[in-house]
């Protein structure tokens, strides 16, 4: 009986925990629990990233199904390694935001903390909006740089050019959202970007397909309907950046450019943003590769198991998240020893859960495949790559936790240097040997993937225990 009692108990306090982190109740992250706080952070994050990354297989799903879907498929991934710039972008300002944000509310100053994250805005808007501009002018141009066909060249620039063209939206949404992270309102983020898949899910087949007065726009109207969807995610956010119902108190003033407070602010998302880069131009040289070496075909397939990838990695991501905000919180606090434990802690969470993935994959990788194409050309190469890009999960879960906690305790040089040396000095080439000098094409690029990222976390693991990010000044 006792036993029975306590298991109701256990699962009465999960549920409670659970609605909690949804409903996004504001609580000192600092002082209770490290498994609780991860729960509170993690599960809104979670959901999150898997919101995000719904994004790309919402568009795969809708454009796999039109005439010429080949073309439609590699235009919508080659357009997704090209805004891997962007992310890289968006990820470096909000991560050098978290960091900032979280060592301010951990050193419970939230004034501080919101001026640091509208600073950080600026920033965000003055960089984009020449990025914007330049993918708008060049989009055909992108398009065949990264090994399109000319006829897919030609098919895909509309899309190109509207994704490009809003690029500034992407930022934001994970720019304020790496703001409300750092705060420890990770519900708020969590919300945004359902609020803002749910419009993509329902405007997709409205402008791809057409419906009454509105026209069939094709390929076209996947990237209007994501770019109005992440537009209403973005509004949301606005709207709770300003209600003043959150830790974060916004005013006018906050936006008059602060150039010191810019300058560190800079100094920590720099190297964030060409980590990113570096990571984000070997998945560019990666796609190229499989595009020269595998056709019209072998690219499609790859940009598909990508997707379905990072549909199930970005969920990890969510998780390594929770160990940012804990660290950058608990370093302000003055908690080291809690900040490494909860990392410690959060990589067991993550550990079994790409655990899980990597089964899935290996075992029903063609019919995640066949959701999404019903060409058996690209359908084969997708599941190879799957099983293949599946045996690194666990281990790269690891890695990815890591490198998360040196952001979130504003070390970003430590993993921008692992970056160098694992992607550019070891990926690229390797990747290279494999699919040119023995012949193996794609699949030999799928191998390249896992080898590197078992490095990464091999070299993140070895820093971590050296401790330096513990006496980052942020």
């Amino acid at each position: 009986m006792s036993q029975s009692i306590t298991t109701k108990s256990k699962v009465s306090s999960f549920f409670s925990v659970l609605k909690q982190a949804i409903k996004g109740q504001e609580v000192d992250l600092t002082a209770i629990s490290i498994k609780r706080a991860i729960v509170l952070l993690a599960i809104p994050m979670m959901l999150e990233m898997a919101m995000e990354s719904v994004f790309a297989l919402v568009d795969l799903y809708f454009v796999g199904h039109l005439e010429n879907s080949s073309h439609a498929i590699q235009t919508v991934g080659l357009t997704e390694s090209v805004l891997t710039v962007i992310y890289s972008l968006a990820i470096g300002l909000s991560m050098a935001a978290t960091a900032v944000v979280a060592r301010r509310i951990g050193e419970k100053n939230p004034e501080a903390a919101s001026k640091a994250g509208m600073q950080t805005i600026l920033i965000a808007v003055f960089i984009n909006l020449a990025i914007s501009i330049f993918g708008f002018l060049h989009a055909r141009d992108l398009l065949l740089i990264m090994g399109a066909s000319t006829e897919t060249a030609d098919h895909g620039t509309p899309f190109v050019r509207i994704m490009m063209g809003g690029s500034l939206i992407i930022v934001l949404l994970f720019l304020i959202n790496g703001i409300f992270r750092g705060a420890g309102n990770a519900a708020i983020a969590m919300r945004s970007l359902w609020i803002a898949n749910i419009a993509n899910i329902i405007l997709c087949p409205i402008f791809i397909r057409g419906i009454g007065p509105i026209p069939a726009f094709g390929l076209t109207g996947a990237a209007i309907a994501t770019s109005i969807g992440r537009g209403l995610g973005v509004s949301y956010q606005i709207y709770n950046l300003f209600n003043g119902k959150n830790a974060l108190k916004i005013r006018i003033s906050y936006f008059i450019p602060d150039w010191q407070q810019i300058k560190a602010i800079i100094k920590i998302a720099a190297p964030g943003i060409l980590q990113f880069v570096i990571a984000s131009c070997s998945w560019i040289f990666l796609a190229q590769l499989v595009a020269t070496t595998g056709g019209d075909h072998g690219s499609a397939g790859y940009q598909t198991s990508l997707r379905l990838m990072m549909f199930f990695l970005l969920p990890a991501w969510g998780l390594s998240n929770a160990a940012a905000t804990l660290v950058g919180q608990n370093l302000g606090a003055g908690h080291l020893d809690r900040a490494e434990q909860s990392v410690f802690q959060t990589i067991r969470y993550t550990v079994v859960f790409l655990g899980i993935v990597s089964i899935l994959f290996l075992t029903c990788g063609h019919l995640f495949a066949s959701f999404f194409t019903d060409d058996e050309a690209v359908k084969k190469v997708a599941t190879r790559s799957l099983q293949i890009l599946s045996g690194g999960f666990v281990i790269y879960g690891v890695g990815m936790v890591l490198t998360s906690a040196f952001n979130g305790a504003g070390d970003t040089w430590t993993p921008t240097k692992i970056n160098v040396f694992t992607f550019w000095l070891f990926q690229i080439p390797f990747a290279y040997l494999l699919a040119k000098y023995f012949a193996m094409g794609p699949t030999g690029v799928f191998i390249s993937i896992p080898v590197a990222e078992v490095g990464l976390s091999i070299a993140a693991y070895i820093l971590f225990k050296g401790g330096k990010w513990k006496k980052t000044m942020v």
